[in-house]
């Protein structure tokens, strides 16, 4: 569950393993943002699914419209906040335990703390390679733009402005030097 997203998002490949036929789905074409980081998302379908939370001696069961999106899963479903309210639902992130009224009692939903921090890491590493990749395209645009003219000679490595000669140390016999162009900044 997803306490800072109002939708309820289900991924093509969770819907394709669990086997629901295609023709329970109904297409739109809305946007999203928010899902992906730095991109806007256009839903393919959208498909209403009974979710049941409990053992069958004590369980809450409600319908809800999922979203389906096409593209890469670290989750099987996202439920959003407004999940909470429809199973009258306490999460605590702490415990990693959701917690709602049954017919014969509370019933509590729980995981592993290793799983969540699996989860976790796999969805971090995604959206890590998602932006390193939008920014390496930006740097290789750059870069194509600012390409050396194809007069310029790899071997000839002589500053297009003026040079300063600075001993490297003053103190030794040597008179070995370093040159520095004089218009790079102090830092």
């Amino acid at each position: 569950m997803d306490r800072g997203s109002s939708l309820y998002i289900m991924y093509v490949e969770t819907l394709d393993a669990m086997g629901i036929n295609r023709s329970h789905v109904r297409p739109i074409g809305a946007p999203f943002h928010g899902v992906m980081p730095r991109k806007q998302v256009v839903l393919l379908e959208q498909i209403d699914l009974p979710i049941t939370f409990g053992d069958p001696t004590n369980y809450r069961m409600e319908t809800l419209t999922f979203d389906v999106v096409r593209f890469h899963k670290t989750y099987h479903a996202i439920l959003g906040r407004p999940c909470y309210a429809k199973f009258m639902a306490v999460p605590n992130y702490t415990y990693l335990k959701l917690k709602m009224t049954g017919p014969h009692g509370v019933i509590t939903i729980d995981t592993s703390f290793q799983h969540a921090y699996e989860c976790e890491v796999e969805c971090c590493e995604h959206a890590s390679a998602i932006i390193a990749s939008e920014e390496l395209a930006i740097i290789k645009e750059g870069t194509i733009e600012e390409a050396p003219d194809s007069k310029w000679l790899a071997r000839s490595f002589e500053p297009m402005e003026g040079i300063k000669e600075v001993l490297i140390d003053p103190s030794s016999s040597e008179d070995k030097v370093v040159r520095i162009g004089t218009t790079l900044s102090s830092k």
